[in-house]
């Protein structure tokens, strides 16, 4: 996290770094029963991506490190190889954070579960952190679902009403007030209400790199017309007499 100033206000942020992301694939209601845009987010070599991912990603021209799917009404406007970059999100915006939080391993209920532990004196010894009883004498089992020790973090987190605190369109950063779900370098999916816009820059710089080839005046230049002998032509058509 960092800050930055808003007026005369410190805000803490998390910054973000938000596509650009291509559209890999197009589901619409005929098609595929629903309506949704596949995302396709960062890089990776050829060799650690499998050949029918390869001939998927090939009419985009990319090798994702990342695929999400996002349903959304408007996909029939969208093509393959178009582009959403962090243009879409302006400050002010309320958005929905989904990641995987932090691992913590093995942790007790104190920590986990918050419970508040036993007093330290009057007769308690060694019990300030243990959970106590965990069922009832009478069913004499355990239920399903009591809180008790186990592995805590590494689950999958959504953060609800965050908000925008500012956007860098030129290097796809958005600043985002408060904390967001999981470690540094996390894979973050953001959600929020609005229309889904097509980065215009981008596709035509796309576009640009590679532009047709033409034939100017300079390449064709008039060549003599070769003339060629009766003769010549005569010892080619003339059979070998060797067989």
């Amino acid at each position: 996290m960092t800050q930055i100033w808003s007026g005369d206000k410190v805000l803490a942020v998390t910054p973000v770094l938000a596509g650009p992301c291509v559209v890999t694939q197009v589901k619409t209601m005929a098609n595929d029963g629903y309506n949704a845009l596949q995302l396709a987010y960062g890089t990776r070599k050829e060799k650690n991506i499998n050949k029918p991912q390869c001939g998927h990603f090939q009419a985009a021209g990319v090798k994702p490190a990342h695929v999400k799917e996002f349903r959304t009404d408007d996909a029939a406007n969208f093509k393959i190889g178009d582009i959403v970059s962090a243009e879409n999100f302006q400050a002010g915006d309320i958005i929905n954070v989904t990641g995987t939080s932090k691992g913590k391993g093995f942790q007790g209920v104190v920590k986990r579960h918050h419970f508040g532990g036993f007093r330290k004196t009057h007769g308690n010894k060694d019990q300030e952190r243990m959970p106590g009883s965990i069922g009832p004498k009478g069913p004499a089992h355990v239920f399903k679902g009591t809180r008790m020790a186990g592995r805590m973090g590494g689950e999958k987190v959504t953060i609800t009403n965050l908000e925008i605190a500012a956007v860098e369109a030129e290097n796809n950063l958005i600043y985002i007030k408060g904390a967001v779900p999981g470690a540094l370098n996390g894979f973050l999916t953001i959600q929020a209400k609005g229309d889904l816009q097509v980065n215009l820059k981008a596709a035509q710089a796309k576009v640009e790199e590679a532009p047709e080839i033409t034939e100017t005046p300079e390449n064709t230049e008039a060549k003599p017309e070769e003339t060629v002998s009766p003769e010549a032509v005569s010892e080619e058509v003339k059979p070998d007499s060797a067989s």
